[in-house]
């Protein structure tokens, strides 16, 4: 099996989105986009390479990817990798990557597709209501963090909505703690707004069943315990149906955190 690009084919086919498959039961377990060989150094699981140059990586989420790699190879088999798009300008790879990420729930890839958090699939209803809703378009004059929890089912139950958004998250704990509330956004609309009144690592002893498997004993990252916001607090960012978030920098790429006024 080829495991290389020549030097030629790597200059023709430019930027590349690509796919990596398990071949135990043809799913796709990870995205990824590249030049030249990347594709081959992470279907071999070249561990230097499975970061994807991210300067914030989730530890768990890359052993995930590098267990499934050696279960294959264990299997005695090779990691199937396809190239989804090549010849990308180098502008758009990063949504082209982002719109085949969302098509493959479940991936290993450490975060999420470019401006999924708030251009991802949405039905017509969600997207009639996002576009529809109020808008922050100013700073705030609040300190706030923000989550992006991608879907909830009842985006106006707040009790669901607390359960989604404390729970559990590669977060700065001094910034964190700095806050005043923390918003809970999906899809780039702030659905709920909430005070932490305490930050802990997202173990067992401090969050019971919700640090059970498959999220058990994650003690580099973060809960909070706290409660809604007041009334007052709860109007100004979230409304009766949300609001959407209008400020591009505090619009969620990948990372699910942003800090604003912090």
């Amino acid at each position: 099996m080829t495991d290389r690009f020549t030097d030629s084919v790597a200059k023709g086919i430019g930027h590349y989105v690509y796919r990596l498959i398990d071949p135990r039961n043809g799913e796709t377990f990870y995205v990824g986009k590249g030049q030249g060989n990347r594709v081959f150094d992470h279907a071999r699981g070249d561990i230097g390479n499975l970061t994807d140059g991210k300067d914030e990586q989730d530890d768990d989420q890359i052993s995930l990817k590098a267990s499934r790699i050696a279960e294959i190879k264990k299997a005695g088999l090779q990691v199937i990798h396809l190239i989804h798009r090549h010849n990308i300008p180098k502008d758009a790879v990063f949504e082209v990557e982002a719109a085949v990420m969302d098509c493959f729930p479940g991936l290993s890839n450490a975060q999420g597709g470019h401006g999924s958090g708030a251009k991802g699939p949405m039905s017509i209803e969600e997207i009639i209501r996002k576009y529809g809703l109020p808008k922050i378009d100013t700073p705030p004059r609040h300190k706030l963090v923000l989550i992006n929890i991608n879907h909830i089912e009842e985006p106006t139950d707040r009790d669901a909505i607390y359960e989604q958004v404390r729970f559990a998250w590669r977060i700065n704990k001094e910034r964190a703690e700095d806050a005043d509330y923390v918003l809970a956004v999906v899809r780039g609309v702030v659905i709920g707004a909430f005070v932490a009144e305490k930050w802990l690592p997202a173990t067992r002893e401090n969050f019971g069943s919700r640090a059970a498997p498959p999220a058990s004993e994650m003690p580099n990252r973060k809960g909070f315990v706290g409660q809604p916001a007041p009334d007052d607090i709860w109007d100004l960012y979230v409304g009766q149906n949300g609001k959407r978030i209008e400020i591009e920098a505090m619009k969620h790429i990948q990372n699910p955190i942003r800090y604003w006024s912090l």
